[in-house]
């Protein structure tokens, strides 16, 4: 009777537990689950609708504002493409591509990656190479001649090819044209200031994603690994662009602004571009 009473009291637990493996999901599974409805929770914003630039300006160096010169910038296959096959040559027209909002503190994730081969006499320093303009100034401010706004850049890089293959090359660097940041305390001048990124290779897709605190702190992220961060973004007086942007009460910190790609000669695709709006 014993030896019955504990067989079936196996078998209860044995179904119990059948009947609970049945119901759980894979942590992998869960992960995923979760990790997608913190995303719709924290309402992110797709700045790219994957369909159209509806909602972007474009601006090219010696060119009107709205004049997407040579059709550089353009949807195909649901990707925003930077695309060269339309130039004989480079001619020095850098072009840039607007969101129409302003904002201050916020994450941009943006997923990118190089292609092809860079427009005949581009740039050495521009060889798989582009640009999140961040707190930059409007398309509608720039100077017909202007080659790019006044912004703090975060600087998407490819390794550049060598004899050997790739050579290093850091990505999500910093670059401040019109503008100075400090970093550690100190103020930095200096144009561009390298982050401490491994290099991305080849044409593989990157993740970038920058944390945007008003006037206060920027932090940048390749592939969700911090690779820089610095503080008090501001005008830099030095710049022709100073006295025409600088605010009636004479503020130099940049709290806001527009957000912009870049086109600079080498082919590049864009297949997420969203923003987060964060609490001030």
């Amino acid at each position: 009777m014993r030896t019955l009473f504990l067989s079936s009291k196996i078998l209860i637990v044995a179904f119990v537990l059948v009947l609970s493996a049945c119901n759980s999901k894979p942590k992998n599974q869960e992960a995923e689950q979760k990790s997608a409805e913190t995303a719709t929770e924290e309402n992110w914003i797709q700045l790219f609708n994957g369909e159209d630039l509806n909602d972007w300006q474009i601006k090219f160096t010696g060119h009107e504002l709205g004049d997407n010169y040579n059709n550089t910038f353009r949807v195909e296959d649901g990707l925003l493409r930077v695309r060269y096959d339309n130039w004989d040559e480079w001619n020095g027209s850098f072009g840039h591509i607007f969101y129409k909002d302003e904002f201050s503190h916020y994450k941009l994730r943006v997923e990118y990656r190089f292609v092809d081969e860079q427009v005949k006499n581009g740039p050495g320093w521009a060889y798989r190479n582009n640009g999140l303009m961040i707190h930059g100034q409007s398309a509608e401010s720039m100077e017909l001649d202007q080659q790019f706004p006044t912004s703090i850049e975060v600087q998407l890089l490819g390794g550049t090819q060598g004899k050997e293959g790739y050579d290093p090359r850091s990505t999500l660097n910093l670059c401040t044209p019109g503008t100075n940041v400090v970093m550690n305390g100190e103020l930095i001048e200096q144009h561009c200031t390298n982050s401490k990124s491994e290099t991305c290779y080849g044409d593989e897709w990157v993740t970038a994603e920058v944390e945007v605190h008003g006037g206060e702190i920027i932090r940048h992220f390749v592939n969700g690994e911090e690779v820089m961060h610095y503080e008090q973004p501001q005008l830099d007086p030095r710049d022709p662009t100073y006295e025409t942007l600088l605010p009636a009460d004479g503020n130099i910190m940049i709290t806001k602004g527009t957000i912009s790609l870049q086109a600079e000669s080498h082919p590049t695709d864009f297949r997420k571009i969203e923003l987060l709006v964060l609490d001030e």
